[in-house]
């Protein structure tokens, strides 16, 4: 055996062994697939992958999503061998980590989390997602450098490749993101399927007999097979075929052994998910040649060995990158800003100029219009924000619809790799981690569909927020005045769902100059996504010379008209299309001699994060009668409306009439706030008394 392969079989064994250590440590892991695919990993790190360990933020890196996320020592054992920084004086995963796997403060979680780990390209875990953030990583690079790529300055063209398991080609996310990759012809996106056709219940031939490799050939990919996942000659020529491969995205299928080298466990589901056992830990590690009475051995030559491979390769590359990258500043300055301001996360000079103010309109226009209008406005002024619906465009209002903008496809005759608006098919979930994967990147991204159609979309919105990720979420056709198109379109629960993820902030605006400043508080978050929940109808464009600024949406929640005296009797608290409903129901409570507050509350989130005198001044504590008004989930609400108020919401499902009929069915009135009202002064006025 020569020295070469002596360090090659050093190494990945090097990997199988602290996985198995840190999961037997832990006490609970995936000891497994990181031993089955320690050989496929390590080749492409080792040979392939264009990766600087001291900068793992390079924007030209290639991208390894690791989708079978519960492999995740396997990440993090390459990522310390490679030596990947976390900063100048300080490694991203140190033996430490790897030896407090899974507990508190390790930057070795039990799953991959984005933030935690320098060099975790993603959060994955849920099988699938890490698949379809890895397209919209594809599309990033495509995009970028159709977009900033000048002759002589190849600034990007970065590879993406994400390791998956059978788990991830069983979910639906995983068709979908395979399906639009295919469609697109990401030549640069390459899947390697570790196929060991083992589950947590058994052998895969219990529930999954397709040909997978048949699959993505009708998908549109090129598909190849590694028979042996130790065999690293075949290993090389694989990613060799992808880096070959022009015309299309490539599946590297190897079948590898789950477990690899435990003399009893190997091929057993029962390495799926749990530690080896001491007893076994110690046979493996006297199979692979290593003291069986000592854990966590690192020999001194394995990360030399990354450092001349992976280390000194990607240096170099860098370092020419970064070269390059002056030269393209002097010849393409404000090109250069452009990327300056998508690698820090900023925004162009004059970003919000283009959004203006719509008049007061009695008739007014349905917010998801309004949203029309201001993403097109932003996009004009911000070159890198792009997303598009999931076949839902000309609804959602979401097409960027300027000259130049463009359709992004594979270059042809429907569009180029230069285009904005996409089309991602009737493929919710893959949309939305695509969406992710994009904003990854650095683009400021947008997906869109109905907000019913976010129970399609759960897992990734959900991963969004956990990433901490500026996504721009836009929901349209928000309540029961879907109307006609009844109960199965018509959203109950969804938004309170929304509402329920941390980090997300959540904003049905009440018109079209909400809307304006519903997309200026987006466009600034950092690390937080949005969802702007837009009306299907048209609300009226209430008159801000009269009420309220529209700017106050920024506050979560604002009095939007007070009672004359300034001393309301009662609060009318609505979000929405309910607001107008709110404004009214104030009018109508005016004749009768009732003064009434009307509060916007288009954000629960914001308005949370106000001080506390802002609160009680939209809120006062010493007036309990309240009434809140969402064609929605009465879940959440009674912490607004208080002990002695009333929450006027859905308590169960749609039905299939005319907007008109549905909203007088539903209590939806003006009629029937105007009576929920003053019952709502009579329960307090009684609790008053009672104290």
């Amino acid at each position: 055996m020569s020295d070469a392969i002596d360090i090659d079989r050093l190494s990945i064994n090097t990997i199988r062994l602290l996985a198995a250590d840190a999961v037997q440590k832990a006490k609970s892991g995936h000891p497994g697939t990181p031993m089955g695919a320690a050989p496929t990993a390590y080749m492409l790190w080792q040979r392939h992958l264009r990766y600087d360990p001291a900068s793992p933020e390079w924007m030209n890196r290639d991208r390894f999503v690791l989708s079978v996320g519960h492999a995740s020592m396997l990440l993090y054992a390459l990522l310390h061998l490679a030596g990947v920084r976390e900063s100048a004086d300080r490694p991203g995963v140190t033996l430490d980590d790897i030896q407090h796997f899974r507990q508190a403060g390790s930057r070795c979680p039990g799953h991959p989390e984005y933030r935690t780990t320098s060099g975790v390209e993603a959060t994955t875990g849920p099988l699938g997602q890490g698949l379809a953030n890895s397209v919209g990583m594809a599309i990033a690079s495509k995009w970028l450098a159709a977009t900033y790529n000048r002759p002589e300055f190849t600034l990007f063209d970065f590879n993406v490749y994400s390791l998956c398991g059978d788990g991830d080609t069983m979910e639906g996310i995983g068709s979908e993101a395979a399906s639009l990759a295919g469609h697109l012809r990401l030549s640069n996106l390459c899947w390697i399927y570790d196929s060991n056709r083992v589950t947590i219940e058994g052998h895969t031939d219990i529930a999954f007999s397709e040909d997978v490799a048949a699959r993505f050939r009708a998908y549109g990919w090129n598909v190849t097979t590694v028979a042996d996942a130790n065999d690293l000659t075949a290993l090389d020529r694989a990613y060799q075929e992808f880096l070959t491969t022009t015309d299309r995205p490539t599946l590297i299928v190897t079948h590898s052994h789950i477990a690899y080298g435990a003399p009893q466990l190997q091929d057993s589901p029962k390495a799926h998910g749990e530690p080896l056992g001491e007893a076994e830990l110690r046979l493996t590690k006297e199979f692979f040649g290593f003291s069986p009475d000592r854990s966590f051995v690192v020999p001194d030559a394995v990360p030399k060995h990354f450092a001349a491979g992976i280390g000194a390769r990607g240096a170099e590359a860098h370092g020419a990158w970064a070269k390059l990258r002056v030269g393209y500043s002097r010849a393409y300055p404000d090109l250069a800003g452009q990327v300056d301001a998508i690698e820090n996360g900023t925004l162009p000079t004059g970003w919000d100029s283009g959004l203006t103010a719509f008049p007061p309109d009695a008739k007014g226009i349905a917010t998801r219009d309004a949203s029309g209008k201001a993403l097109n406005a932003l996009a004009q002024r911000i070159p890198w924000l792009l997303g598009g619906a999931a076949d839902l465009a000309p609804s959602t209002k979401t097409n960027l619809t300027f000259e130049g903008a463009g359709t992004f496809e594979a270059p042809g005759s429907i569009g180029n790799d230069r285009g904005r608006n996409f089309h991602f098919g009737i493929r919710e979930h893959a949309m939305v981690a695509a969406v992710s994967g994009m904003t990854l990147c650095g683009l400021r991204a947008f997906g869109a569909s109905f907000l019913v159609f976010t129970d399609y979309a759960r897992g990734a919105i959900r991963l969004s927020a956990l990433m901490e990720l500026p996504v721009i979420h836009v929901w349209t056709h928000d309540s029961i005045a879907v109307g006609e198109d009844g109960p199965t379109h018509q959203p109950i629960e969804q938004m309170l769902s929304l509402r329920a993820i941390p980090g997300m902030v959540v904003i049905r605006p009440a018109d079209a100059n909400e809307t304006v400043e519903a997309y200026r508080v987006a466009m600034q978050l950092q690390r937080r996504p949005a969802a702007i929940i837009c009306s299907r109808q048209a609300l009226p464009t209430i008159d801000r010379t009269r009420f309220a600024s529209a700017a106050l949406l920024a506050r979560g929640a604002y009095v939007l008209v007070d009672a004359p005296d300034g001393k309301p009797a009662v609060i009318l608290i609505g979000t929405g299309s309910e607001v107008s409903l709110c404004l009214a129901a104030h009018a109508a409570l005016a004749q009768t001699g009732i003064g009434a507050r009307v509060v916007s509350m288009p954000s629960w989130e914001l308005f949370e994060e106000q001080d506390q005198a802002w609160r009680d001044s939209v809120l006062p504590p010493s007036i309990g009668a309240r009434v809140t008004v969402e064609a929605g989930s009465p879940i959440g609400w009674d912490r607004y409306a208080g002990p002695a108020g009333i929450v006027l919401a859905m308590r169960g499902f749609g039905m299939s009439a005319p907007i008109a009929v549905v909203a007088e069915h539903f209590g939806f009135t003006v009629g029937h706030v105007v009576d929920t009202a003053k019952q709502a002064i009579d329960r307090a006025e009684k609790q008053c008394t009672s104290e």
